[in-house]
């Protein structure tokens, strides 16, 4: 039907169609027919871009372009050049084929249409929220988007469930022996030996204090490393490996003890102030990191050294043991000058490593560094 010269029909479709419907007009039933078979494999590439927008649904490609290329025929069979444009008219009917055949076909279990439109919309809204909560949207906000009551958009959910479903005559992959899906049914669940322990690890972490739970929660739920955590809490690296340890350690034994052993947070501690009074003054040792979970502790020790100085003396902290200093750190040094100016001593601070000299430098406490 199509000369040398003449229109692709994937470029204009409807250039073709009309050149059909006038050459059809004046030919006899051997030639008409003949017309409309080179008219539906000149317009097959069309069928087959339309096909191609639902790939990737659960579908075989093939079935869904031969589901398509009916669809173009019923449209050539029923086309009437005197109602408009052919290409909307084969895009309505392809596409309403195509999404007729997975309405019929690719349910598991038989569902109204209405409530197959309404498992689409929902489908639909679950995605889209999903992406603008970063989680899962509640039932709940999901009616509310759909406009719909919670009962029905439950039922929806359950409807969506029952939309690809598998046999369980079903090979079982390469199984040699032929096994199916149905085989699995009964067998023996591995798993069911670790429900003690996991009830038993539940149990017990409600008697951990809030930080270890959370330091649990963010290493073996959240994939967190070390360092991380460290930021997140606020404290050193090496800190986070200590409570880590302390806390596993405690589980451990609780785990293959009849009784509970009490959370004491046994373990070497996190630091230690060593003072000792001179002739001009007092000196406190700290040895240990100094973060926001021994700060206020720090403090209260330096202000008891403090206290047992007398007016005109010299309080002296030797942080030659302190590897790290946070900023909680840099706050209760800072607090501590403060209450020495007030009592008329001089503070002073003594061996001080690099890394917290500079912390100190960059937090304005140059001054009290000791020449």
């Amino acid at each position: 039907m199509r000369e040398a010269g003449q229109l692709d029909p994937f470029d204009d479709l409807d250039v073709l169609a009309d050149q059909y419907a006038r050459a059809r007009s004046g030919a006899d039933r051997r030639a008409g027919r003949r017309l409309r078979d080179d008219f539906v494999r000149d317009a097959l590439p069309f069928a087959g871009r339309l096909a191609r927008r639902y790939r990737g649904r659960g579908e075989p490609a093939d079935d869904l372009e031969q589901v398509a290329r009916l669809g173009l025929v019923k449209t050539i069979d029923r086309y009437d050049p005197e109602r408009g444009s052919f290409t909307a008219y084969a895009i309505l009917t392809i596409t309403g084929e195509i999404k007729r055949h997975f309405r019929d076909h690719t349910w598991g279990v038989h569902v109204p249409r209405g409530q197959q439109d309404r498992v689409l919309e929902f489908v639909q809204a679950r995605a889209v929220l999903t992406a603008e909560l970063c989680r899962t949207p509640t039932v709940a906000e999901l009616a509310a988007r759909l406009g719909l009551e919670e009962a029905e958009v439950l039922g929806a959910q359950a409807s969506a469930a029952a939309h690809s479903t598998e046999s369980l005559n079903a090979p079982l992959g390469d199984h040699p022996n032929g096994a199916e899906v149905g085989d699995l049914f009964g067998a023996e669940d591995g798993e069911l030996t670790l429900v003690d322990d996991r009830t038993t690890v539940e149990n017990l972490l409600c008697e951990l204090p809030a930080r270890e739970r959370r330091l649990l929660a963010l290493r073996f739920w959240g994939n967190r490393s070390q360092v991380e955590i460290a930021e997140e809490l606020g404290i050193s690296q090496m800190h986070v490996s200590r409570l880590l340890s302390r806390t596993l350690s405690w589980l451990r034994e609780a785990m293959l003890s009849d009784v509970t052993p009490p959370w004491t947070a046994s373990g070497p501690p996190d630091h230690r102030v060593l003072v000792t009074a001179g002739a001009d003054g007092v000196r406190a040792a700290v040895h240990g990191e100094i973060d926001r979970d021994n700060a206020n502790q720090i403090r209260r020790e330096l202000l008891s050294a403090a206290g047992s100085c007398g007016s005109g003396r010299t309080l002296v902290v030797d942080l030659s043991r302190v590897p790290l200093l946070s900023a909680a750190g840099i706050a209760m040094l800072n607090a501590v000058h403060e209450v020495a100016r007030a009592r008329l001593l001089t503070f002073r601070l003594t061996g001080v490593q690099p890394y917290v000299a500079r912390v100190l430098v960059i937090a304005g406490l140059r001054n009290l560094l000791a020449e």
